[in-house]
């Protein structure tokens, strides 16, 4: 999620301490201290995840290919097709995330599935969706956006977007208790739930 660190935690591999956990959950409730959140991942498994100082919470909004503009930095996951690659989403990243777990790299998203951070350096729309390359430092990918392609933006976020019912991926440390100890909460704004 920088002077938002926290997006370095939603998009690349990060280095912790202890082994990185990721729950992607709906929100139920946060504790009177504010200091916890009780959730529960898609399976129905409950799930407790605590804030420490270094959180960082990021909202994730809808956008569109008309925001993906030449020069912006953006992360794109996508999975082998054919002989390219086809997108499977985009993120946009502010400004203040540029060179952000910047180049290629594999991603838990999808078997086979990889992500490209990068700067925005074409793109080519057509009825089908478009193409895009990506360019970072050594290299660059030519990935192809189709209509299931899924377009967010990451903005910065706070604990008021923390609300019942929302939908949440809270990256890093599991507990020895099995709560995860939040370095990361990339949280849905309006009931959207973040493709990540």
């Amino acid at each position: 999620m920088r002077a938002l660190v926290w997006a370095l935690l939603l998009v690349a591999a990060p280095a912790f301490a202890q082994t990185p956990a990721t729950l992607r959950a709906t929100l139920d409730s946060v504790s009177a201290d504010g200091g916890q959140l009780q959730a529960h991942a898609a399976g129905g498994a409950s799930a407790v995840v605590r804030f420490t100082d270094a959180t960082r919470i990021a909202a994730v909004i809808p956008a569109a290919l008309a925001d993906l503009r030449p020069g912006a930095y953006i992360g794109v996951a996508a999975v082998p097709e054919g002989d390219g690659q086809r997108a499977l989403e985009v993120h946009i990243f502010p400004e203040s995330m540029r060179g952000v777990g910047e180049g290629f790299r594999p991603f838990d998203l999808a078997p086979g599935s990889t992500m490209t951070n990068g700067a925005l350096t074409a793109r080519v729309d057509s009825q089908t969706g478009g193409v895009l390359t990506v360019t970072y430092k050594g290299g660059e990918q030519i990935l192809r956006l189709d209509a299931q392609t899924k377009i967010v933006a990451l903005t910065p976020g706070s604990r008021a977007d923390l609300i019942p019912g929302a939908a949440l991926i809270a990256r890093g440390e599991r507990a020895a208790d099995g709560a995860i100890d939040a370095r990361s909460i990339a949280v849905g704004r309006n009931g959207l739930t973040p493709p990540m």
